[in-house]
């Protein structure tokens, strides 16, 4: 899973990414395309761990991407090329002050940016219903369902619609290989004042959108603390969580992902999937051995384990189930795969 990191000049996607990822660097890496992993933040698996007591623990992890500027590329194509193959995207606005530039205006920054997103996928969409129309002049047979999808995209762009708030058109599998940008989802990111942890009186765009609220500079501050020192300032501020976890969780929920769980040889390990994902394709996602001797899903949710104490006593008190292939997989699940090969 990959988000891409967008926002127009002093946003502060720098400071966005930095806090995110915990990678600081110097003014010598600006300009260049940045991009790092980061694990999920989950009490669940930290729970899970302290019961088991594993050699290893694994989280789920997201990938943040920075494009960089190039002096030798076009400004306006070069990030959008950029981003293209993300899967979401993090738009950052500017909310707080910086010397030399107008008063923030996050819902007119909004609109110019997803406009532009908007105007790109319009180019994308009109260049191909070209290129079909010209194909068909010389004889070469047309796919109806791709032109007709085309042209739904392009009618949609051409009113300033952006592809995301058409569900059919942004999801549609014919669809994907031209990895329209407006369809992407889209998580807003307020960068506020140190002092501010509002969002904007912007009730419309809040309503419409995925939004978070971040004191960017502050959280940057925290990225550089060790975890002890990190907490003492949360806790002196008085301030709950660090933003990034909440960013980095919308993140995760943003794609419709949820984690399920297992703990095999001394290992506890959260598993990424689609909401709505099966146990035999999920077992998949562990290895293809699972999936081709697939048996049976041995599943127990979080909650119940947690009230059992342990796995031999939820077993006792009948909360371990049996489930098949086409077992829809929830969110928290934990499970043990039997298989034959």
């Amino acid at each position: 899973m990959k988000l891409g990191i967008i926002g127009l000049p002093r946003a502060g996607k720098s400071t966005v990414f930095d806090a995110l990822t915990q990678n600081i660097t110097g003014p010598e890496h600006k300009g260049q395309d940045r991009i790092a992993t980061v694990r999920v933040p989950d009490d669940r698996v930290d729970a899970l761990s302290r019961m088991v007591n594993p050699q290893k623990t694994i989280y789920a992890q997201v990938e943040y991407f920075l494009p960089g500027l190039k002096k030798d590329s076009p400004s306006e194509s070069s990030p959008w090329t950029a981003v293209r193959d993300c899967d979401a995207l993090l738009h950052v606005i500017r909310n707080h002050a910086v010397y030399g530039f107008d008063e923030p205006s996050p819902a007119q920054d909004f609109s110019q940016l997803d406009q532009d997103l908007v105007l790109a996928d319009l180019v994308v969409a009109e260049k191909r219903l070209e290129r079909i129309a010209l194909d068909h002049k010389r004889g070469k047979k047309m796919d109806p369902e791709e032109y007709d999808l085309l042209t739904a995209c392009r009618d949609c762009l051409e009113d300033e619609i952006p592809l995301r708030n058409k569900p059919q058109l942004a999801s549609a599998h014919r669809l994907r290989g031209f990895t329209f940008l407006s369809a992407k989802p889209v998580l807003i990111l307020f960068n506020n004042e140190d002092d501010d942890d509002r969002l904007p009186n912007i009730e419309h765009l809040v309503a419409a959108e995925e939004c978070l609220v971040i004191r960017g500079k502050l959280e940057q501050e925290l990225a550089q603390m060790s975890p002890d020192e990190a907490a003492e300032f949360l806790t002196e501020f008085n301030i709950p969580t660090s933003a990034m976890d909440r960013v980095i969780r919308q993140s995760y929920a943003l794609l419709d992902l949820i984690s399920f769980f297992t703990i095999i040889s001394n290992e506890v390990r959260a598993w990424t999937i689609k909401k709505g994902t099966q146990a035999l394709e999920a077992a998949g996602h562990i290895h293809s051995d699972m999936q081709k001797g697939f048996i049976r899903a041995e599943v127990i949710s979080f909650e119940n384990l947690m009230a059992a104490g342990s796995y031999n006593e939820a077993k006792k008190k009948g909360t371990v189930r049996l489930e098949g292939k086409t077992y829809e997989v929830q969110d928290g699940d934990i499970i043990q795969f039997r298989f034959n090969i």
